[in-house]
């Protein structure tokens, strides 16, 4: 038998959510987050940190999803995406595009952060062509258990009436006066809780979080993604988030919700900073070896092609070609003169040369603590 459906309260909560508590956590984390915007805007490139850093919360969201991939393995699959390629590696490539298409129809929408959105997003990611859930019998379970915790809401009207509402909660600034990162917290528990699709709930809701920030405007662009501080924290995570629909009383409510927010405000902050580290390292790393192109190799050396190396970390002839607008045998002159000279570490596969930024692949796994 399936458990009672949670009631999905209308959004904001009727409860006080700006508390001492969470007030205080607010302050660090938008700290925390107008740093790591302001740093952001220094890297001459921004496409280098919006590839480098979607690839990276790619392979971390899907890690909650328990796709592993390693970073050679990702790298490789994103140099050649031709070649054969893990189910995982694949995940992983399908959610970058994801992320990417959202942020895209973001700033094609000036802003709007639309339900046909969400639901082509959904459709690349898992290779389908239908929508919001139109099937009874979807629960969700403990993570480790297995028993139901809760079900979301089952008749495919009240599916979309509920988007339909979230819809406007996202997009209206005027139907709240929260802080906007209050507003995201409140905004991924609602849309986890409604589970519209079929599959890939989680990921979306992932997406869903740094696309609200950057149409909040509290990023220029989408470089903060929570997902590794929720694989560092699923526990906590899934008992905030049961915790909220299980709340009965009134008080309870209201600390049920005060402790989601927090949870959430703390994984911004942490986020915030343990992205920033990667960003100062890509600036650290770009200005030396600027300077060590233009002493060693002023003749190659462009701006073009410094950022390849950063936005590429395994890179190729053909990335070069396409950067540069240069022939393949020069783009293969200056590859193989970048490793001769060290800035890059020459591999094979197969019958395809690619190159490896060594430092940049290496700033990853030092942060991200990952393989």
């Amino acid at each position: 038998m399936l458990k009672a459906t949670y009631l999905l309260p209308e959004l904001p909560p009727p409860v006080e959510l700006e508390t001492v508590r969470v007030l205080k956590a607010l302050a660090a984390a938008n700290r925390a987050l107008a740093e790591l915007k302001g740093r952001a805007a220094t890297i001459p490139n921004q496409g280098i940190l919006i590839d480098t850093l979607a690839l990276q919360e790619a392979k971390a969201s899907s890690e909650i999803e328990n796709i592993v991939t390693t970073q050679d393995e990702l790298f490789q699959a994103d140099v050649f995406p031709e070649g054969p390629q893990s189910f995982a590696a694949k995940e992983v490539a399908l959610y970058r595009s994801a992320l990417r298409m959202g942020h895209h129809e973001l700033l094609a929408t000036e802003g709007i952060l639309s339900n046909n959105t969400l639901i082509r997003m959904f459709r690349l990611l898992k290779g389908r062509e239908d929508g919001f859930r139109n099937i009874p019998g979807t629960a969700l379970k403990n993570h480790r258990s297995g028993e139901v915790v809760y079900v979301p809401p089952q008749d495919v009207r009240e599916v979309q009436a509920h988007m339909s509402a979230l819809e406007r909660f996202i997009n209206d600034d005027d139907s709240s006066s929260l802080d906007p990162l209050i507003k995201m917290a409140l905004i991924h528990h609602q849309f986890e809780s409604i589970h519209p699709f079929p599959d890939g709930n989680g990921r979306i809701g992932r997406i869903l979080n740094v696309l609200y920030l950057t149409r909040s405007g509290l990023l220029d662009i989408p470089v903060l993604y929570l997902s590794r501080h929720i694989t560092r924290t699923k526990d906590d995570y899934y008992r905030l988030l049961q915790g909220v629909r299980d709340a009965t009383e009134t008080q309870d409510v209201a600390r049920a919700w005060e402790d989601w927010v927090l949870y959430m405000l703390q994984g911004v902050a942490n986020t915030a900073t343990a992205t920033l580290r990667i960003v100062e390292g890509i600036r650290k790393q770009m200005a030396e070896v600027k300077k060590r192109m233009r002493s060693e190799l002023p003749r190659l050396y462009s701006q073009d092609l410094l950022n390849n190396l950063f936005r590429h970390p395994y890179t190729r002839i053909e990335y070069v070609v396409n950067d540069l607008g240069v022939s393949r045998q020069t783009a293969a002159k200056h590859l193989d003169a970048l490793a001769e000279h060290g800035f890059v570490l020459k591999q094979q596969s197969g019958r395809n040369n690619y190159y490896i930024n060594e430092p940049l692949v290496r700033l990853f796994l030092d942060v991200s603590g990952g393989s």
